[in-house]
């Protein structure tokens, strides 16, 4: 089984942390907020705030949510962490998928805790449809759960 490593893989966690901040620092100071700005067919920088959680669920509670939200996410670091110190050598993807949505949900919780939302500027479009406005942490989240699904299925 090998000894417990996951933890090294912290240093993925700290990436989408600060690239999240990068990103997120540079949607604010370059975009206006609700202005689309296209790139290519199909994707806007659109500066969006959000203070409910995913799809924008919960944006219109008023106010509870915040911490809700940040309680979950600060619950939710913490298991992770935990489980990444378990994490024996031989799991590098179970690892990386963890590491990946720590990285995620540090990177939303911040914005939650000092802003009360969640900065928002990817804007993926088909036509007249809109996939709610994402982040660099939304981002590494779901490629972490994905992640996380597959290592589920190859394993027993």
């Amino acid at each position: 089984m090998g000894r417990p490593t996951g933890v090294r893989w912290l240093w993925l966690s700290l990436l989408v942390v600060v690239l999240d901040r990068l990103t997120k620092t540079w949607a604010t100071s370059a975009l206006d907020l609700h202005v689309a700005h296209p790139l290519v067919g199909g994707l806007n920088l659109t500066l969006m705030h959000n203070p409910g959680a995913a799809f924008s669920f919960l944006s219109d509670a008023g106010g509870w949510q915040r911490w809700l939200l940040a309680a979950l996410a600060i619950m939710a670091s913490v298991l992770i962490v935990w489980w990444l110190r378990a994490i024996a050598s031989g799991r590098a993807w179970l690892a990386c998928a963890l590491a990946l949505v720590l990285g995620g949900a540090i990177g939303n919780l911040y914005d939650r805790l000092l802003l009360g939302y969640v900065i928002d500027f990817v804007d993926v479009y088909y036509r007249g449809w809109h996939w709610p406005a994402f982040n660099v942490a939304d981002s590494a989240i779901s490629a972490g759960a994905v992640m996380l699904v597959f290592d589920s299925l190859r394993r027993p």
